[in-house]
């Protein structure tokens, strides 16, 4: 297969190629987000608002049903392996 705007998804449906673009965008937003988390950002800062508002939704449900860690959050990390695993799932039955 050739390489394009989607890598190595070329000749695979567009179906399984829109799966992947927006699986591949929450995945970057939950690393990116987790990765901001280390740094002592501003909440009003827009980017930080941004991410919160798009990976919270995601997030919060994990956090729910995770017994915390001594202040450690892995949710993140969870959230990522279960959109891996949901997204290549919904991709192998698109083709």
């Amino acid at each position: 297969m050739g390489f394009g705007l989607f890598g190595d998804r070329v000749g695979q449906s567009p179906g399984s190629q829109l799966v992947w673009l927006v699986f591949t965008f929450f995945t970057v937003a939950i690393f990116v987000r987790a990765i901001l988390s280390w740094f002592n950002m501003d909440p009003r800062n827009p980017l930080v608002q941004t991410l919160s508002a798009v990976t919270e939704p995601i997030l919060d449900p994990i956090r729910r049903i995770m017994p915390g860690l001594g202040g450690l959050d892995l949710s993140p990390l969870v959230a990522i392996f279960l959109l891996q695993f949901i997204s290549n799932a919904i991709q192998s039955r698109l083709g």
